[in-house]
């Protein structure tokens, strides 16, 4: 009787992680003008038994910190103790913004724009360079971590690459509240992988730099149902967040303010909408001028702006169907 097959051995920055083991490791990427070396953190949790590789990352975006905490939360509770495969979790990939508060790198470029990068380009394409070629090629699936940008706060939900079969099946495993198709963005890390044959799928919940725990427990659960459905853990202790199937939009638009005023939403966010309703409206300082804002159709409203004063043509509520 022949021995067991072993799982295959990770790699990153020159450091070798073999079955069986868990390391911290890191990538040197750049230093701040004081001369402090900057390093991407880099846990990696390596089963004996074979499987797929999966990355879990947050903090493409400095400032989208829901993402960060769901991987911290999840090294803090030991949820990662896989019998297969391998994890490569990576809780806060761009260091420089989020120190800085920032969705960017500080020489204003966004890192998720910058793929598959350049060796001796500007920090955004260096960053992007390094992960290439350090840690996607290494994949098998990938899980981005990402929240709503600019007070915009997103519903939990899960988008996946129409032109991969594989992400969708992906997007249905993780089951987050809402999902659907999101057209690949030149530069971003999910059309990078896209080329490189590697299924990925970004969870969006909640908005910048501000904790939302209903959204960090559904990012964690998504991720647990990952690991299940691969064989990698046997069953998911506590349950965070109890759910029926997810809803799939086939189709979403952006509802915008018709005037420049304050915005007063009269819905919340998740919420399902039906023909006409009033959503909410957007009014002057002196209550002479109010425009309602009404949904355009049933269906249901999964990301709200939370801009107080807007200008005409911002974009308020996302709504699908």
């Amino acid at each position: 009787m022949g021995e067991e097959e072993e799982n295959k051995d990770i790699v990153i920055g020159g450091e070798t992680v073999n079955p069986g083991q868990n390391k911290l490791l890191t990538i040197s990427i750049d230093r701040l003008p004081t001369g402090t070396l900057i390093d991407i953190p880099i846990y990696v949790f390596n089963a004996k038994k074979p499987g797929p590789t999966i990355l879990i990352q947050a903090g493409l975006h400095g400032d989208e910190i829901n993402g960060i905490e769901i991987v911290r939360r999840m090294l803090y509770e030991k949820r990662f103790k896989i019998t297969k495969g391998a994890v490569i979790a990576v809780p806060i990939l761009n260091i420089f913004g989020f120190i800085h508060f920032s969705r960017d790198v500080p020489d204003g470029k966004d890192v998720n724009r910058s793929f598959p990068g350049n060796r001796t380009g500007s920090m955004a394409s260096r960053i992007a360079y390094h992960y290439v070629s350090e840690i996607m090629h290494q994949m098998d699936f990938g899980i981005d971590l990402h929240t709503g940008a600019n007070q915009r706060n997103n519903f939990p939900q899960i988008r996946y690459t129409e032109e991969d079969p594989n992400s969708i099946k992906l997007a249905k495993v993780f089951n987050a509240p809402f999902s659907f198709s999101s057209r690949l963005i030149r530069g971003s890390f999910r059309n990078a992988a896209f080329k490189m044959q590697k299924p990925t799928v970004v969870f969006e919940a909640g908005e910048s730099m501000r904790f939302d725990d209903f959204a960090i427990r559904e990012g964690m659960q998504g991720i647990l149902n990952v690991l299940k459905h691969f064989k990698m853990i046997s069953k998911i202790e506590p349950v965070y967040a109890e759910r029926s199937k997810t809803i799939h939009l086939q189709d979403h638009k952006w509802l915008r303010a018709p005037t420049a005023g304050m915005f007063i939403p009269k819905i919340i966010n998740g919420s399902e909408i039906k023909k006409g309703q009033q959503m909410g409206m957007v009014t002057d300082t002196y209550a002479k001028n109010t425009k309602k804002i009404k949904a355009p159709y049933d269906g249901y409203l999964f990301c709200v702006n939370h801009q107080a004063v807007v200008n005409q043509g911002d974009a308020l509520f996302h709504v699908g169907r």
